[in-house]
């Protein structure tokens, strides 16, 4: 299974290339990105960040001290933004009062044990631990989303779409490198966005050929 899987990683990476992801100015910035792309697409949470860049507001100081209906205003093109303001507010407290806001501090961090106490906060649940976890603070965990359970079922790789039981399957059948982890589920995205859609257009699709879906 290792060799099939990374053979799939090379088709979609000489198809795609290097998918440079997640696109931030800053680690923070893509904690906060990751809360952000809850239940919407990429392009809103650009508008929301843009917001809170023009405004002063995209740190961890400025997001404590505002207020609450600004923080609304500002990252509303993200959706839900009452229930994201709140979440904001409470990982921005949390990251205060366990590490004193030291992105270092928490790289040092065990994986299982950041991992839990990521979980523990507010509106944080699987998929946005596993982003923060991977893409901000360098560990060695997949990040698992809509994309990755479609693409995947289709292949007929497995037909189980528990979150964890998907996120083991990759772990266990890939060398454990943040690297990889980061650039497979960046280019998972893009065959998600581009072709593997509801509606799929498996004529220009990469992975036609070793696509069980494609030949029914």
């Amino acid at each position: 299974m290792r060799a099939k899987l990374l053979n799939l990683y090379n088709l979609l990476y000489c198809h795609f290339g290097p998918q440079h992801w997640w696109p931030a100015e800053s680690l923070f910035e893509v904690m906060v990105g990751a809360i952000l792309t809850q239940s919407t697409n990429w392009s809103n949470v650009e508008k929301a960040i843009k917001n809170l860049k023009g405004a002063g507001c995209l740190g961890l100081r400025p997001i404590a001290d505002c207020r609450n209906s600004k923080l609304e205003k500002l990252i509303r093109p993200s959706g839900y933004y009452k229930q994201k303001t709140k979440k904001l507010k409470a990982f921005v407290r949390f990251f205060i009062q366990e590490y004193q806001g030291s992105i270092k501090k928490m790289q040092a961090g065990k994986l299982s044990e950041l991992r839990q106490e990521l979980l523990a906060v507010h509106g944080i649940g699987p998929e946005t631990a596993d982003s923060m976890l991977l893409y901000a603070l360098d560990k060695p965990t997949f990040v698992v989303d809509a994309y990755t359970r479609r693409i995947w079922q289709r292949l007929g790789l497995f037909k189980f779409d528990d979150y964890h039981q998907i996120k083991e399957f990759f772990e266990a059948n890939l060398p454990k490198r943040v690297k990889l982890y980061n650039e497979y589920h960046a280019l998972l995205v893009a065959l998600g966005k581009y072709h593997c859609r509801p509606k799929p257009k498996c004529s220009i699709c990469p992975l036609t050929k070793v696509c069980l879906f494609s030949k029914n």
